[in-house]
């Protein structure tokens, strides 16, 4: 297992929060690869509740059986509850705030998420919408296309961001159909580049 690394700090007390949110966002995932954090504020602010922000970079994560490839992210000012840190208890949130960033998909990893019993329904409802076939067999990219397989038939489609959500947009003649939206993701663009799906947006974290 990779060692998570963060920048270094004088504060014991941020030392320890840092601490904290790494072993907080471990607790939401199945697994991280590499972590790296680093928290933006002085003890000071800290010390009053309040943390200016927290910048992290994730590589090999899963999330609820969903294979991405990086995180890219940044929170905006966070409200803690630094009794329970010092007593050497878990960090406890105290209101939920909002982050920013990008995630990244590989097409290995989309296929075999959407091969999950948790995901697999949405895959079939993919293809089902795009070709009229079930179940989803593959997932490529091809070409800056992301190209979905269902028995013999394929269907590339062009990933678009539209009023918060995720279209995939097929072309030759295939239709368009959305993925199911999260009231709490907002997904701004959505492109592929380099054989990876990216998608940047922001999101709303409760404790």
């Amino acid at each position: 297992m990779a060692d998570d690394t963060q920048t270094p700090r004088t504060s014991p007390v941020l030392q320890l929060l840092a601490s904290g949110l790494q072993f907080w966002i471990r607790q939401q995932c199945e697994a991280v690869d590499s972590l790296e954090l680093q928290l933006h504020g002085s003890s000071l602010g800290l010390l009053r509740g309040r943390l200016e922000g927290v910048s992290l970079v994730a590589r090999g994560v899963v999330f609820s059986s969903l294979e991405i490839e990086r995180v890219e992210l940044r929170s905006e000012a966070i409200e803690v509850q630094v009794g329970n840190l010092l007593r050497g208890k878990a960090v406890q949130l105290d209101q939920p705030f909002h982050i920013e960033g990008i995630v990244v998909f590989s097409a290995g990893g989309l296929g075999r998420s959407l091969c999950t019993p948790h995901w697999r329904p949405l895959g079939d409802q993919l293809v089902d919408g795009l070709l009229g076939l079930t179940p989803l067999q593959s997932v490529s990219i091809e070409r800056d296309q992301l190209v979905l397989q269902a028995q013999d038939q394929r269907c590339a489609t062009v990933p678009r961001a539209v009023d918060g959500g995720l279209q995939l947009c097929g072309v030759e003649g295939c239709p368009c159909v959305s993925l199911p939206s999260d009231p709490n993701i907002e997904i701004r663009e959505a492109n592929l580049e380099g054989g990876v799906l990216q998608l940047h947006g922001r999101a709303r974290v409760s404790p």
